[in-house]
């Protein structure tokens, strides 16, 4: 007679169908193919499954209090990150994304796993609340879960749900404020910290031009204003930042995307993808963004987020405060059966929200590092027609293309913006053209590399996202600088083929 399940496996068996599309959502970032991800997500997940069992029968502390751990889903996603590091360590890093590789082998890593008190803000504040309330925070600003699951996950009543959230980012707020006033910090970080705390406490405060100059210029700081300002809509990026660490804003985009999917407002599923990679790791699914973000740029991010967050009269005009580029999307419904071993199932989600086509992106979702975008514009390009061959990169076909480009956050001399170009022909490679009216700078882009020249910005696939089908979509994002005025840019192209805005 087989054994009957323990009430331990039957909960880990509900962890299991909860967690799992999360987990994998970010072990899919940090490796090469949907394999090898699925491979580090079950390491990941039984690593993390122990160390939470481990945290739950510690002895408990002399203040009544076991110790500290993070909620579930946080947990299990800095177990990804470990894996992913021993792997390095033990001669497997050719399985795993190359910036992530970079990441791992540089001080940046060290952060997450050395000494506490210089650890993120982010961590070490959610790391100090009961788990009860971290979960909810999580849930719902992160994992992007309407308050109606978070409540029914966490056995709350769905009437009172909002109002609980509101406290919970409160005490968010301040264990962040006492972590920051914890960290060791020059005498100048230091003479800006009540200063700091006051700003963040209101949304219409003013921030002096030399806390603006600051916050463009130190992390630790700017980290800690991301996650003191409560309003402005920085706050999922801080949490996933500061949490996670090296992909973290790119894991956030997959989560609010898979949100949008479950909600009905994702794109159909993607078709497998044949651009020529290798069959093995394809596995018979879309590609789904793998790519992250280099941690120093994740960290730099939440220096521009910390000055966005912020209503700053008169910028300092300091390019320092650019952003990390990642991808994301949010985390399976309690109400989702528990995934297959196949891939193909697991990332259904990922890739219908990546694009109509798989060759969308072979890494679609390096958008819009805050999950609900404020104030965003949009301007909608018309079809255009074909350009000469001159005017197109060398091997890549003119085609038909229809434009949105939408403006995704502001601040005082920074912006975020995202590009997304349909197609009506099949592409081997692509090459996207536009001009800006008022002196704008791209600092950073994401999904695809950039060149500038005066107004004038191209932008180039990325190796890993060339190939794009017919009646397809490729998208990518960037962050700007602004002076004066920031209008939408004009004369868009797609290889040389004018794409006329509306």
């Amino acid at each position: 007679m087989p054994d009957l399940p323990t009430p331990q496996d039957a909960a880990e068996a509900a962890l299991f169908s909860e967690c799992w599309d999360a987990v994998l959502s970010y072990a899919d970032l940090c490796t090469s193919g949907s394999l090898t991800a699925n491979q580090l997500a079950t390491e990941a997940f039984t690593l993390g499954m122990r160390e939470a069992r481990e945290a739950d029968f510690a002895p408990v502390r002399g203040s009544g209090r076991r110790a500290a751990r993070l909620p579930m889903i946080p947990l299990l996603l800095t177990a990804v990150r470990n894996t992913a590091a021993t792997w390095e360590a033990g001669g497997l890093g050719h399985k795993l994304d190359p910036d992530l590789r970079l990441w791992l082998n540089s001080e940046k890593a060290t952060r997450y796993t050395g000494p506490p008190l210089q650890r993120p803000v982010a961590l070490r504040g959610l790391r100090d609340m009961q788990e009860a309330d971290a979960s909810l925070l999580w849930l719902s600003e992160v994992e992007a879960l309407p308050l109606s699951s978070v409540a029914r996950r966490l056995g709350l009543d769905p009437s009172v749900v909002g109002q609980e959230l509101e406290q919970v980012c409160g005490l968010f707020r301040d264990r962040c404020h006492r972590a920051h006033l914890d960290t060791p910090m020059e005498a100048e970080c230091r003479s800006y910290a009540r200063l700091l705390d006051a700003v963040t406490r209101s949304s219409a405060a003013d921030t002096p031009d030399d806390l603006s100059r600051h916050l463009a210029t130190c992390v630790q700081c700017a980290e800690a204003a991301a996650c003191l300002r409560l309003h402005g809509g920085g706050l999922p990026a801080a949490l996933a930042g500061g949490v996670i660490g090296w992909g973290g804003l790119a894991y956030l985009e997959r989560r609010r995307r898979a949100a949008e999917v479950r909600l009905g407002a994702g794109r159909p599923a993607a078709t497998p993808d044949t651009d020529g990679g290798d069959p093995k790791e394809s596995g018979g699914r879309g590609k789904v963004v793998r790519h992250g973000l280099l941690g120093a740029a994740v960290l730099i991010s939440l220096v521009a987020l910390g000055v966005s967050m912020m209503p700053m009269g008169g910028g300092s005009g300091d390019d320092t405060a650019t952003a990390s580029h990642d991808d994301r999307q949010p985390v399976a419904d309690p109400t989702a059966v528990v995934p297959s071993a196949d891939p193909t199932a697991t990332h259904t989600a990922s890739a219908s929200a990546a694009s109509s086509s798989s060759a969308t992106t072979g890494k679609p979702g390096h958008k819009n590092p805050d999950p609900e975008p404020q104030g965003t514009s949009s301007a909608t390009a018309g079809t255009g027609h074909h350009g000469t061959a001159s005017a197109s990169p060398t091997g890549h076909a003119a085609a038909a293309c229809q434009v949105s480009y939408d403006l995704v956050n502001q601040w005082t001399d920074g912006f975020q913006s995202t590009v997304t170009v349909t197609t009506t022909q099949a592409l081997t490679g692509w090459r996207v053209q536009w001009s800006f009216r008022d002196g704008q700078k791209v600092t950073q882009m994401w999904d695809a590399t950039v060149s500038q020249d005066g107004g004038k910005v191209t932008a180039d696939a990325a190796d890993y996202n060339q190939s794009v089908s017919a009646n397809g979509t490729l998208s990518f994002g960037f962050l700007g600088t602004w002076n004066g005025s920031n209008s939408a840019p004009y004369a868009f192209t797609l290889n040389g083929a004018s794409c006329s805005l509306n």
